[in-house]
């Protein structure tokens, strides 16, 4: 059945269906290298060999949400709490960028000190654009449409806004007393904006099959230019840290179905997650952009693991050239990343 539906595939004429996603989602053995395999081949048709990099910024670790699932709720006592100046944020895009990243992404915890005065944000990626030269992204949470206005105007490229479920019974477990329409909402502006979109999907929640292909059909319907799937992390302190850790065999089968949905998108391999030892089985699975991508010792935290191979500095670019290599890809130049993102902007 698996070899059946990917000659379909592969030969070009054939649209991929819900039961026939389902089957390549629990592909066990060879059926699952295969799978695999095709998920390269369709990256090599868009991407040749070439693999993005992304610098992660996590600048600001306050939030006003109690999300059951995040190490960084509000009410949780464990983690590190920081804001970067200004000018730390600047230096450390600027030291990124002369690293070989080609992008950077701007995230924070929903701070009511940005969210409240979104001209501080708007400044912030107007600065970064100009030190850099780069991509930017911003990872802020949900915020108001006129936030949203001014980071377009202020030279944003991406909006990124994980709904991690959408099955939105599942999505309240994760995010407690907040909006499932609203959040959709924000992406929606953005995407009128002329910002790329980024959409994420959360596996290990509980989530069924079904549930993952809605997040994926869901991801279509959106115009997602990005689209990734992490595995839940349990984290101390927070409502679900007593959930056991699913395999990463979901989020791999995730990885590769997505590159055959969405053959000419970007799709992160994330070291967020298992760190780089988790680096190789992503990228072999069909992504191709390494993303959190964090300078060491410099006080920054990663997210899913708030320091995992951070200071050790195997989250760098040169930490992860080793990786790369042994795939068969390389760093793709800036230039290459800018072509395409003036095309899928079009």
């Amino acid at each position: 059945m698996i070899e059946t539906i990917l000659n379909q595939y592969e030969n070009g004429t054939h649209t991929l269906t819900d039961m026939e996603i389902a089957e390549l989602l629990s592909a066990q053995g060879s059926d699952r290298d295969a799978v695999f395999a095709a998920a390269r081949h369709a990256r090599t048709a868009h991407f040749g060999n070439n693999v993005f990099l992304y610098g992660f910024v996590y600048f600001s670790t306050y939030c006003r949400n109690n999300c059951n699932f995040c190490y960084f709720r509000r009410e949780n006592s464990h983690p590190p709490r920081y804001r970067k100046s200004p000018e730390e944020i600047v230096e450390t895009a600027v030291q990124l960028g002369n690293s070989g990243v080609h992008l950077i992404d701007l995230t924070m915890g929903e701070d009511p000190y940005y969210t409240d005065h979104p001209e501080r944000l708007a400044e912030l990626v107007r600065m970064v654009k100009q030190e850099t030269g780069l991509a930017v992204m911003v990872s802020p949470g949900v915020v108001s449409d006129e936030c949203i206005r001014q980071l377009a105007e202020a030279g944003a490229d991406w909006y990124a806004l994980y709904q991690e479920i959408h099955n939105p019974e599942l999505f309240q477990t994760l995010r407690a007393d907040q909006s499932y329409e609203v959040r959709m909402h924000c992406k929606t502006v953005a995407r009128s904006l002329g910002m790329c979109i980024e959409e994420g999907l959360l596996t290990g929640v509980g989530e069924t099959v079904s549930d993952r292909i809605h997040s994926f059909r869901e991801m279509e319907h959106m115009g997602a230019m990005q689209v990734r799937t992490m595995t839940f992390v349990p984290q101390e302190g927070t409502p679900m840290m007593a959930r056991r850790q699913s395999e990463f065999s979901d989020e791999l089968l995730n990885i590769a179905v997505m590159r055959l949905l969405f053959p000419n998108r970007l799709i992160p391999a994330s070291l967020d997650v298992d760190g780089l030892n988790g680096l190789e089985s992503r990228l072999m699975a069909g992504a191709n952009v390494i993303t959190s991508i964090i300078p060491p010792r410099e006080g920054y935290a990663g997210v899913a693991h708030a320091s995992q191979d951070i200071d050790e500095g195997y989250r760098t670019v040169a930490g992860v050239q080793d990786t790369i290599q042994a795939c068969g890809l390389q760093p793709a130049t800036t230039e290459q990343y800018q072509t395409w993102l003036r095309g899928i902007r079009k």
